[in-house]
Formats: structure tokens, C-alpha cells, sequence
């Protein structure tokens, strides 16, 4: 078993030797399951030039947020905009390019790209601009477009058009998951799952970061959420991490 130990001893040693420029591949949803000490670890390293791929960008003190603030990110692909508004100014300023990509329709291109699946058809986006092209990439900073989207080839099948969407691999992904054990299988709690294992699948090299580091073994088979195979990095972080949502709401009475 001793080959197959891909424990690292601090975030740090997770992180090293990702380069600037790197495309990545980042789990989370929201603020929920967000590989924060990867994060931290990453903005003290002073990796720059980040391309991204995520749910969404954290908010503006917390998840990747915290390397946007920074102007370490160049590029992000994600669902929506979210909570932070440093993404929002940096976006309509013209100082990060953004590809808004419908949420299924991202999950399933970081899965396809994790599973050797070049590109799928998908009826999400048919007649829109996910389709026809035109949605603003990354603006002037005047209020006009300096980059919009091209179209897609869309296909008829059965008598309805989809539209054509390619896979997402990433140099790196970045994860978090409560448990793993030393051959890098991981087991994710609850929602904190979201888009994770997904993630972890893109990332030709991928780091995950966990609560709880057991002996390989220890995990039964069927509890697996994330084979080992798809993990090269594996750091415990302790289940006394910090963890935020982005807005509490409590029911009255």
C-alpha cells in the first residue's frame, strides 16, 4: 500500500508547483464545500494568471473570492455571478473574462471532460445566445463588448435542435471532501458534494484537501463517493475548518 499513499503533509506541499497560468477546476456550490485551505494555500504561494472553472467565485472575503480580490484570476467559467460584488465590478470593468455557462450544462462538461467524452449535444441554450453566440465574455470597461461568445453547432435529433457543448478539463482541481483515505478515495458530506467529485474528474493533476485522513482500507467499498484513481494529492485539514454560507435565514417563532 505503500505506493499508493498520495498523503502531502501541509496545504502548502498540496499546492506547490502549480503554475501561473493554470487552468482549474474548483469543487464547491455557493460557499459550501469549498477546499478554503487549498485556496489560502494558493493566494500565499502567488499563483497568478488563474483561468477557473466553478460553480461560482466564492464571495468577496471568502472561497475564490479571496484570489479575485487578490487579481490572481484572469478568467472564470461559472453559473452565475453570485453574491460577490468584486466579481461584478471586475467583470463590467473589463478586467476579467467571464463565460457564463447554464449550471447543468457545466456540470456535465466538467464529467464528460473527467470521463474522456469529448463534447455531448444538450437541448439547454437552444434559441438563446448560449446557442447563437453574442453573450459578453469580457467587456471594454466603457459599457460596450470587447469579447462575446461564438455559436454553437446545433444538431437535430428525433425532430428537436440541441445545441453542441465541448468537455472541460483543467490542468489542476482543487477539492473538498470530510473524509479520504491515503490512496486518495474520498467520501463528501451531504450538499458539500455538489460539484466536487466533478471537479476532481476535470483535473489532470487533482489536490484534495480533507477533514478526516484515514488508513487506506477504512473506507468501505460502497461508501466511496470518489475513487482514488481520479486523486494524485490527498492533506488533512482537521474538522474544526472554518465554514461560512452566504446568507443565514431563520424562520420566525
Amino acid at each position: 500500500m505503500r505506493g499508493l499513499d498520495k498523503v502531502v503533509p501541509d496545504p502548502a506541499a498540496a499546492v506547490a508547483g502549480i503554475p501561473d497560468g493554470a487552468s482549474l477546476a474548483v469543487g464547491g456550490f455557493g460557499l459550501c464545500g469549498n477546499p478554503m485551505e487549498l485556496i489560502r494555500a494558493l493566494l500565499a504561494q502567488g499563483t497568478s494568471g488563474l483561468s477557473v472553472v466553478s460553480n461560482n467565485c466564492g464571495v468577496d472575503d471568502w472561497g475564490l473570492g479571496l484570489l479575485l480580490d487578490a487579481g490572481r484570476i484572469v478568467k472564470m467559467t461559472s453559473s452565475y455571478v453570485g453574491e460577490n460584488k468584486e466579481f461584478e465590478r471586475r467583470f463590467l470593468a473589463g478586467e476579467l473574462e467571464v463565460e457564463l455557462t447554464p449550471q447543468g450544462t457545466l456540470a456535465e462538461k466538467l464529467r464528460a471532460g473527467g470521463a474522456g467524452i469529448a463534447a455531448f449535444f444538450t437541448r439547454t441554450g437552444v434559441g438563446t445566445q448560449v446557442a447563437e453566440g453574442g453573450l459578453p465574455r469580457r467587456y471594454d470597461g466603457a459599457g460596450g463588448v470587447a469579447v462575446a461568445s461564438p455559436p454553437k453547432e446545433v444538431r437535430t435529433f428525433d425532430g428537436k435542435p440541441y445545441v453542441l457543448e465541448e468537455a472541460i478539463t483543467c490542468d489542476v482541481a482543487l477539492v473538498h471532501a470530510r473524509r479520504g483515505d491515503r490512496a486518495g478515495n474520498l467520501v463528501f458530506h451531504a450538499s458539500a458534494r455538489n460539484f466536487n467529485p466533478l471537479a476532481a474528474m476535470a483535473g489532470r493533476l487533482c489536490v484534495a484537501e480533507v477533514e478526516e485522513l484515514v488508513e487506506t482500507g477504512d473506507i468501505p467499498p460502497d461508501d466511496v463517493h470518489l475513487p482514488g484513481v481520479f486523486v494524485h494529492r490527498v492533506v488533512e485539514v482537521g474538522t474544526d475548518v472554518e465554514k461560512r454560507i452566504e446568507r443565514r435565514t431563520a424562520r420566525e417563532g
